[in-house]
């Protein structure tokens, strides 16, 4: 007898948001979290900032993080239905939410090569801004998917690149593997957000065994099933890179 928890079904996306997630391998959603939610969302964050030792793996240099994951606005967040249409229009099968944690950039920090995160492991990524975040605050620029040409920090994908901006409350949802990274902090404005991991069932396994060196406490033990129209198959899936 399965007395596992009941898998949760998640809506597709409506045709357009579908038409150019699938084109550019992100979206940008625009006020996605409710206002209400967000005053407690930057009270989370800042009470999870701590000293480096709270971490059981070394973060990065020009970076404040926060330890969210238990916190319950942030987890009704993470499981936001847009949010999670859009993560099911990439994996194209069962998947579970990951991980989810603070970050950000410093004054004068913040700034990373474009990359690409977790190639071969199927998953997406997302980041939920808390404060204003543009090109002078360390916001994420992206290379859309139809300019990807295979590399990701060789000068031709920097010309390609496209710095967001926007307002708290925005979702920023991409494919891990596009080309991503944040800009320079200059201003030294804040510019916090929660960065989220969504991966394909298949991962589980592996997540599950490294969950104590990537400090995740929250229980992850959902499975999400996209559900679409009609019920044919969803056959989405992500580029293979040379």
């Amino acid at each position: 007898m399965n007395l596992g928890p009941k898998p949760t079904k998640v809506d597709p996306l409506n045709t357009e948001l579908a038409a150019a997630l699938d084109r550019d391998g992100y979206l940008l959603l625009r006020g996605a979290v409710p206002a209400a939610w967000r005053d407690a969302l930057r009270t989370a964050f800042d009470a999870g900032v701590g000293t480096g030792d709270q971490w059981a793996a070394p973060r990065g240099a020009g970076w404040r993080h926060a330890l969210v994951d238990l916190d319950p606005t942030v987890q009704r967040t993470c499981r936001l239905p847009l949010l999670l249409a859009a993560t099911a229009r990439m994996l194209g099968g069962p998947f579970f939410f990951a991980q989810v944690e603070g970050r950000e950039p410093l004054k004068d920090g913040g700034h990373q090569p474009l990359h690409r995160d977790g190639a071969g492991t199927k998953a997406v990524s997302a980041l939920v801004f808390l404060d204003p975040y543009g090109p002078t605050n360390g916001a994420t620029r992206v290379v859309p998917r139809h300019l990807d040409q295979g590399f990701a920090d060789r000068e031709p994908a920097e010309t390609l690149s496209l710095i967001t901006a926007g307002e708290a409350g925005d979702i920023l949802v991409f494919d891990a593997d596009l080309p991503h990274g944040a800009t320079c902090n200059r201003s030294g404005a804040r510019r916090r957000s929660l960065l989220l991991s969504f991966m394909q069932e298949g991962n589980r396994a592996t997540m599950e065994a490294c969950r104590a060196i990537r400090n995740v406490r929250m229980d992850i033990s959902e499975t999400f099933i996209p559900r679409t129209a009609g019920g044919a198959r969803m056959s989405v899936g992500f580029p293979t890179w040379n």
